[in-house]
This record gives structure tokens, C-alpha cells and sequence, in this order.
């Protein structure tokens, strides 16, 4: 024991040792690489291998649970009602608004489903080399900020758990000035939701589908149980049902569509890089489950939100729609306990939706720029440490409501963003992609020598350019004389970047191809992956189940037909 001991602590420190030297931090080169001579890549970059291929349909529901079961939208419906609409417009809009959302949820999930790559990867084929990376860049700045904000919001669940067992823990002294935005005590608080969310980031992605699960289990029963505790007490669902709307015509209707473009530009980072997620389903038809699944939990939720809150309006005076500041007006021994129980679910539901929609997916993008030094573990790693502390969250949340809207406004270049990877994948190159292509630098999909796609830069800045006098107008209010008209299409903006640029990109596309990038059938990465033992070969099917390979084609010949398969074109 005590060897086993010495020889642990001697590999630790020699590796240690390595790690203050850069070459101690590269990442071994994966077998299964497609990529150049002296470029880089690394597993979870690389064609997911069939045995992380784990996910089914069920996972996507969980995921979409895990997603979309959070504080943010069970007060979803207050957005909407506190601008003069009523609960019956708010649930139009949020059925309507996801149901749009499910278009490029559908169109992006099947590319990461069939061809089995990260969103970085799928978007080269579209954009280029080079210019890709700006696409990955913008999904990776908004994880950040989105991470840092949910990090945080989770913070506050951890608050009702603790007051629940000990209600002194809310009279802790201040220490901190004004200055840091932020008391001793909910400084504490955000380290220990920190603390107990960074190991559940770190399992890797094809084996979260039990915590999605758990999610889905824990979450449900709490939403449920906070609708029958409040009508109970309320002795009905309130008169929130009965509250008229306040606006009336043309601003109504205005008022209706950007809601609804609300709910949907909610969604459109998860529009955008799908594929980090789909690339682990077993098969296809995982993908379409979404536009039933994403729709009818936001409905389940908003609704469960409408409930409570005009409950709380009979028992509490005021409407309150944060479930957590709900939970807190619970005392006595079983109030505690109910509110121990809320805080516990919202823990969960923070945690999962920043593995859903945020961390994993920064993980990727970090990968994607650094594949030589970072992996999806470590990825996590620096992307929680970032957006945890190094951003200042709580500064974020409290100190900076223009950059809130900011990051809001972020979805004006991520709808054209998902919309060109989408126009590319089934318009133009009618779901053909030479996978192993997509890993080469030189390779058909550079486009040109500055790696960029003309077509798909033109169609992103007639989708974003129309939009930004808005977006200056959301985070500045003075400007808003001074734009005219121009804020009815940020009011839309989901709606006009993503047609405008499916549309665009698909036209200039079909007027002017790039050749070299249009092959007549899928030149898959799977390749790799056929081999079962040195008897016989295993061969992908497209309904993504494996079967036996009838041909005597040797190891060999199956390496010459990837590497023949990857046409080089450089222009």
C-alpha cells in the first residue's frame, strides 16, 4: 500500500513538472484524425465513435427537459404580461415562438445527427476554414456570459436550501463593501453552487443521459407539487385569468410579435450548435421528436408559472413569479421543507441547463480553436472557472442591464448563423458533405486562400446589418428617435435574420456554386470506425445501426479509399 502510495505521488509530481512546460499540456493525436500533416485534432473533435453514440429519442426529451426547466422559464409568461398582453397571448406566443424555434433546431440537429461532428466542425462546410471560426467565436462568447448569469441565478436556490435548515444563514454579517455588488452571503453561496456544480460538468457528454433523466423525474414533481400547494392555499387559481390587456391595434400586434420573437431568439443559441449534441444519437429520427418536445415543455411550464403566480397574487397580495422568491415566503416546519425542496429542483435545473446550453458547447468551441491543447474536459474546466468568477457574475446581473440586453441582442448574429448552416447542409449541398474534408485546411471546403465562403458573408450582413440600429436602440433608449422604423425589424429580429439569410445563402449558392464543394453522395467519416477485429469489418448504415460487411475489402483498402475520398482543392 505504501508503494502504491509513493509511485502515485511520484507520477503526480512528475507530472507536474511537465505541466509547467507547453509541450506538457498537448494532447495526444487520435487515431481516427482526418486531419493535414502538422495540424491538429483530438477525440472530441473528431467523428464521434459509435460506442458514445448512446443517445435515443427518450434522451432528447430529457435534454430538452434539462434545457428548458429553469427559473428563466417559468417567469417566462411575466415578460409578456408586463407589456399589456394578456396569459392568453403569452401562451400564443410561446407555443408559436418555439414551434419557429424548431425549424433550425430540426434543420441543424439532423447535420450533427447524420454526419456525426461538433457544431465548429458542421459550420466549415458553409462558412470556410477560416471564416467558420468567427461563427465559433460569437456561439463561445455568448456561452460565457450566459454560463456566468445562470451560475449565479443558481446561487440563489442554494440560498433556500440552507435558510430552510438554519433560517440564520440569511443573517450573516456583511463584510464586503457596496462596491462589490455582492454580501458575504451570497458570495458563499455562489462558491458553493459553484463548487457542487463543477463536478457534474466535468461527466462527459454521451454519459448525461441518466441526469437528464433525474432532471426530468425531480423537476416535474416539484412544478406540479408548487401548482397544487399554491391553488390549495388560494382555494383556486386566482384572477390573473380575468386581467384584460392594456395595449390595443397595431401596437398589439407589434407587441405580440415581439414576443414571440423573444421566446424564439431565447433559443437561438441552442439553434445554432445543436450538433455538439445530436452527434451522440443513435439514429436520425431522435432529431424530429424535438418539435413536439420543445414546444409542449415550455407550454407545461409557462403554464405552471401562470398558475402559481396568480395563486400567490390570493395568499401573498402581489404577484410573484420567481419560484425561489416564492419558496421563501414558506415558513414553519413544513413551509421549510416545501422550500428546501423548490431550492433543491432549481439547483438541479440550473445545472442542467448550463450543461445543455452552455458549457458543453464553450467546451466545444474552445476545442475547436485549440485542439492541441484542449479537449472537451478541460474546456469545461476553463469555461466554468471564466464565467463563474473571472467574469464577476454578479456584477453582471446587477450593475450592467444594458449588457444583459447586449447578450440578448446577441441572437441577431447567431439566427443567421444557424440559418446558413442549415441553407447550406439541405439546399445547397442536399445533405452531401465529405466529412473527412471538413478536418483538412486545404481541403475542398476552404473555398478560397482566406478560408472564407463570399456566399455566406454576404448573407450574414444583410441578415445582422438591419438589425443593429435596433440592438443600439435595446441598450441605449436614447437612440430610439433617432432610428425610425428600423426598430420594428429588431422587433422581429429572429424572424428577419433567419429567412433572410437561409434565403440569401440559398440563392447566391444556386446562382453561383462552388463546385468543388458539391459531391453527389455523403462521403462518411465512419470509415474509421467499421472495423470490428481482423475477420470482418462493421459497416454504418444510414439508420445508424451496424451490420456485418459482406465484402473481403482488406484494413488497407479501406484506409486508401479515406484517404482517396478527400479531394484536395486549393485555390
Amino acid at each position: 500500500m505504501a508503494d502504491l502510495v509513493r509511485r502515485r505521488a511520484r507520477a503526480f509530481k512528475e507530472g507536474a513538472k511537465e505541466k509547467l512546460k507547453p509541450s506538457g499540456w498537448i494532447i495526444p493525436r487520435q487515431q481516427s484524425s482526418f486531419t493535414e500533416e502538422g495540424t491538429w485534432s483530438n477525440i472530441d473533435m473528431d467523428v464521434t465513435p459509435i460506442e458514445r453514440r448512446t443517445w435515443g429519442p427518450w434522451t432528447i426529451f430529457g435534454f430538452w427537459f434539462s434545457d428548458a426547466m429553469n427559473a428563466q422559464s417559468w417567469e417566462a409568461p411575466a415578460a409578456i404580461l408586463a407589456v399589456g398582453l394578456t396569459w392568453r397571448e403569452a401562451i400564443v406566443c410561446i407555443v408559436f415562438g418555439n414551434l419557429v424555434t424548431t425549424i433550425p433546431l430540426v434543420l441543424n440537429g439532423a447535420i450533427g445527427a447524420r454526419l456525426h461532428v461538433p457544431f465548429p466542425v458542421a459550420t466549415r462546410a458553409s462558412f470556410g476554414w477560416y471564416f467558420s471560426r468567427f461563427a465559433v467565436v460569437v456561439r463561445m462568447v455568448t456561452a460565457l456570459f450566459w454560463h456566468a448569469i445562470q451560475t449565479y441565478t443558481g446561487s440563489t436556490a442554494i440560498t433556500q436550501c440552507i435558510r430552510a435548515i438554519w433560517p440564520s444563514y440569511l443573517d450573516i454579517p456583511n463584510h464586503l463593501p457596496d462596491s462589490a455588488g455582492i454580501t458575504s452571503q451570497q458570495l458563499l453561496s455562489h462558491f458553493l453552487f459553484w463548487t457542487i456544480q463543477f463536478p457534474i460538468l466535468l461527466i462527459p457528454p454521451h454519459k448525461l443521459k441518466w441526469f437528464f433523466i433525474f432532471k426530468v423525474v425531480v423537476v416535474l414533481i416539484s412544478c406540479v407539487s408548487v401548482v397544487i400547494a399554491m391553488t390549495g392555499k388560494a382555494g383556486g387559481a386566482g384572477g390573473i385569468w380575468d386581467q384584460q390587456a392594456t395595449v390595443f391595434g397595431a401596437q398589439r400586434s407589434w407587441l405580440i410579435l415581439s414576443s414571440m420573437s423573444s421566446i424564439t431568439g431565447g433559443w437561438a443559441t441552442m439553434a445554432t450548435n445543436i450538433p455538439d449534441f445530436t452527434r451522440y444519437l443513435k439514429r436520425e429520427n431522435g432529431v424530429y421528436w424535438q418539435v413536439a418536445f420543445l414546444p409542449l415543455i415550455q407550454i407545461a411550464l409557462g403554464l405552471f408559472g401562470i398558475i402559481s403566480t396568480s395563486a400567490s397574487k390570493v395568499v401573498y397580495g402581489r404577484y410573484i413569479w420567481d419560484p425561489l422568491d416564492l419558496a421563501s415566503q414558506w415558513q414553519g416546519p413544513g413551509g421549510r421543507a416545501g422550500a428546501f425542496f423548490v431550492g433543491f429542483t432549481w439547483i438541479v435545473a440550473q445545472i442542467g441547463t448550463n450543461l445543455s446550453a452552455n458549457v458543453i458547447s464553450c467546451a466545444n468551441d474552445l476545442t475547436s480553436l485549440f485542439p492541441k491543447y484542449i479537449n472537451i474536459r478541460r474546456g469545461v474546466i476553463l469555461t466554468t472557472v471564466t464565467a463563474g468568477w473571472v467574469m464577476v457574475p454578479w456584477k453582471i446581473i446587477y450593475s450592467a442591464s444594458s449588457l444583459l440586453t447586449f447578450m440578448a441582442g446577441l441572437g441577431i448574429f447567431l439566427a443567421p448563423i444557424a440559418a446558413i448552416l442549415g441553407a447550406d447542409f439541405w439546399i445547397v449541398k442536399r445533405g452531401h458533405v465529405d466529412v473527412p474534408a471538413l478536418y483538412r485546411a486545404h481541403g475542398r471546403y476552404r473555398y478560397n486562400l482566406m478560408g472564407t465562403n463570399w456566399r455566406a458573408t454576404l448573407a450574414f450582413l444583410i441578415s445582422v446589418v438591419p438589425n443593429i440600429p435596433g440592438m443600439a436602440s435595446a441598450v441605449n433608449s436614447t437612440l430610439t428617435d433617432n432610428i425610425g422604423g428600423a426598430i420594428k425589424i429588431y422587433h422581429i429580429f429572429y424572424f428577419w435574420g433567419f429567412t433572410s439569410a437561409f434565403v440569401i445563402y440559398s440563392l447566391l449558392s444556386l446562382a453561383f456554386p462552388a463546385k468543388e464543394t458539391l459531391i453527389p453522395e455523403t462521403i462518411s467519416g465512419d470509415y474509421i470506425y467499421e472495423h470490428e477485429d481482423i475477420e470482418g469489418t462493421k459497416v454504418l448504415q444510414p439508420d445508424g445501426s451496424l451490420e456485418p460487411d459482406t465484402t473481403e475489402e482488406s484494413s488497407s483498402d479501406l484506409e486508401k479509399k479515406v484517404n482517396n475520398s478527400v479531394a484536395i482543392h486549393v485555390v
